[in-house]
């Protein structure tokens, strides 16, 4: 199973996808011919970007990551500032340094190619490393995907092209069951994991595969899905490392809302001039010379609870638009919906009595949980299902684990992640101009609010609803597989066509 630091990665806006996925997947790929010792052998490195990433990859910075992922960055250690001018950088100096060590030429124009005619069959966010010597033979060759959230897989050179408009399919279940953590992409041989080994198979005490295996596991063990979830993050490191790492996800998300509401810059980065809100709507809402976000103490006072909705709207956007400019973020579960899961966090925080740290750790646990199964029975990639993968699983997530802290039952917290999902099929993902801004920014906030109202509806009940959480996910992914291209992730239709001017 996938550990709970793979599902709350730490990265980089403005996209898990097309940003923090390709970044790891170049990381991978430069890491094993350096393995391999052909690292100084090499004189010219081509990278083919395919159909989602072609389309989309210059507003969700592709190129960029791509080549800070090259240089030998991760997610998680990237120089933000420095990856912002990377192209610029290189394009100046007509060089790329290989792991920061080996110095080869560098032409943007012929060595990043945006193929928008042609897709992988087995996925929409392909790509091609291929490395040259100085004859111009090719020393290596690999092809990976950026399969959602992060993660990507390896494929093999020899995977099938089709045209863009190609009705083709194939059998990509494979994707959905072996990935590899985001997390990992600093590990030099992570380009030698084959594509049909499973990473989700790890030893653990409670294993299960859906929701339902999950609800007979904590009624026969007598556990609540934090303790499940717990149990089994412990197979693999200490109960210490675990809440250190849960605490560090939260501090991550903290920072991130702290920059949002506090930053000097008026407008987002990509040519639409799309404004910054979050700091004057936190200059607003917060009491005259008072940094709310820097007291010691987590409880507002009464004036300011009267306006907690009007603050979740801030968590969510100020996240959102610190994703949107490319600053350090945790993917939850992905950068697109990087807003949601902190917006409701924060409200837990700051509005709901008697919080405190162990409730964070059992948030973000239990919400982990209901990731996990998105991510296996379905999709959480923008460019396979639409946003409903990526909004509507963090709505999900989050109204689990809010109803979780709110001390729902595990049948409560079923029925919340329901009700989160559930009023989120069909929504397509079509960013303006390829950017996560324009619808993006907006659907994190309206999400945290449906994630919190979902999860004080169940809290009204026992638990009991007709649809099960397992039903909406697989009507999710059945939803993704009938929608049109167009509206996943390629800015080709919705308002991505229809928006003229901003």
């Amino acid at each position: 199973m996938l550990s709970i630091q793979d599902i709350f990665s730490i990265g980089v806006g403005p996209s898990s996808s097309h940003t923090v996925g390709p970044m790891c997947a170049a990381r991978a790929f430069i890491g094993s011919v350096e393995d391999g010792e052909l690292l100084c052998a090499i004189r010219r490195i081509k990278v083919t970007l395919y159909g989602s990433l072609a389309l989309t990859g210059l507003g969700h910075g592709t190129d960029r990551a791509i080549l800070a992922g090259l240089e030998g960055a991760t997610p998680a250690d990237v120089d933000t500032d420095h990856m912002a001018e990377i192209v610029q950088n290189c394009e100046r100096n007509a060089s790329l340094h290989l792991m920061g060590t080996h110095s080869i030429a560098f032409d943007y124009g012929e060595d990043i190619v945006f193929e928008r005619w042609k897709r992988m069959l087995l996925h929409p966010n392909g790509m091609r490393f291929q490395a040259f010597d100085d004859s111009g033979s090719v020393l290596d060759e690999q092809v990976w995907y950026s399969i959602g959230g992060g993660f990507i897989r390896k494929g093999t050179p020899h995977d099938p092209l089709v045209g863009l408009h190609d009705n083709a399919t194939a059998d990509s279940s494979w994707l959905g069951e072996t990935t590899t953590p985001a997390s990992d992409a600093s590990q030099g041989n992570i380009g030698d994991v084959p594509a049909n080994e499973d990473s989700d198979s790890a030893p653990v005490p409670y294993n299960f595969a859906s929701c339902d295996e999950l609800l007979t596991l904590c009624d026969v063990q007598h556990l609540s899905i934090e303790a499940i979830m717990m149990a089994n993050e412990k197979a693999s490191r200490s109960e210490a490392d675990v809440v250190a790492g849960l605490d560090s996800i939260w501090n991550v998300m903290h920072s991130c809302v702290q920059a949002g509401c506090t930053s000097k810059r008026s407008t987002l980065p990509g040519g639409l001039h799309v404004p910054r809100r979050a700091a004057h709507i936190y200059a607003n809402l917060k009491p005259s010379g008072i940094d709310i976000l820097n007291e010691n103490s987590h409880s507002f006072n009464a004036s300011l609870r009267e306006k907690e909705m009007e603050w979740v709207d801030l968590f969510a956007l100020a996240v959102s638009e610190e994703n949107a400019s490319g600053g350090r973020i945790v993917t939850a579960p992905t950068n697109g919906s990087a807003g949601i899961i902190p917006a409701v966090l924060h409200y837990y925080w700051y509005f709901v009595d008697g919080a405190n740290m162990h409730g964070i750790e059992r948030f973000l646990l239990t919400a982990g949980a209901v990731g996990y199964l998105f991510k296996r029975n379905a999709s959480i990639s923008g460019a396979e299902v639409g946003c409903q993968g990526e909004v509507g699983s963090a709505c999900s997530m989050a109204a689990a684990g809010l109803c979780a802290v709110l001390g729902g039952t595990p049948a409560q917290i079923e029925n919340a992640a329901e009700v989160g999902i559930e009023h989120h099929l069909g929504l397509t993902c079509d960013p303006v101009a390829g950017l996560v801004q324009i619808p993006c920014i907006e659907r994190n906030a309206m999400a945290s609010m449906t994630a919190i109202n979902a999860a004080r509806i169940s809290m009204l009940a026992e638990g009991k609803h007709m649809v099960s959480l397992d039903q909406a996910i697989n009507t999710m992914k059945q939803t993704g597989h009938d929608m049109m291209d167009k509206y996943k992730e390629t800015s080709r239709g919705g308002l991505a066509v229809n928006v003229v001017e901003c």
